[in-house]
């Protein structure tokens, strides 16, 4: 099984991942352009029981474009958000920005989501790429 490991900045908040993710996506909504100081996010999603989390985190909670609310968790020591959940995990998964990982290219995206919100310049592209 393919071990990937994530942390803060300062390297005090990690999580690290077993296996493949559920998903890995890019959100141009609001939220997510304001949470990566860009114009769209990039994550994944990994079942829980497949994430480790070690180290103190801060979290706080949003609703988003979805009018669903996510919390988010980040360092204390240096702000980088590290991972976030949906409503506590209701859903059983967790989200991992692709940034934070020690190696950010082994994924790929395969959804685009909150297109309505995209900037006119940027342009997601790839196989398999499903456009929202």
């Amino acid at each position: 099984m393919t071990i990937h490991s994530a942390s803060c900045r300062c390297g005090q908040l990690k999580a690290t991942v077993a296996g493949d993710p559920v998903r890995m996506s890019v959100c141009h909504c609001l939220n997510c352009q304001k949470r990566s100081g860009s114009a769209f996010a990039a994550q994944a999603r990994w079942p829980a029981e497949q994430v480790t989390l070690e180290g103190r985190s801060s979290s706080f909670e949003l609703v988003g474009d979805s009018g669903k609310a996510a919390r988010f968790y980040f360092c204390p020591e240096c702000g980088s958000d590290v991972y976030y959940d949906n409503n506590d995990r209701v859903d059983g998964q967790i989200a991992i920005p692709l940034g934070a990982f020690d190696d950010p290219y082994f994924l790929t995206p395969n959804y685009s989501i909150y297109e309505s919100r995209k900037h006119g310049w940027v342009e997601i592209v790839g196989d398999g790429v499903e456009h929202d």
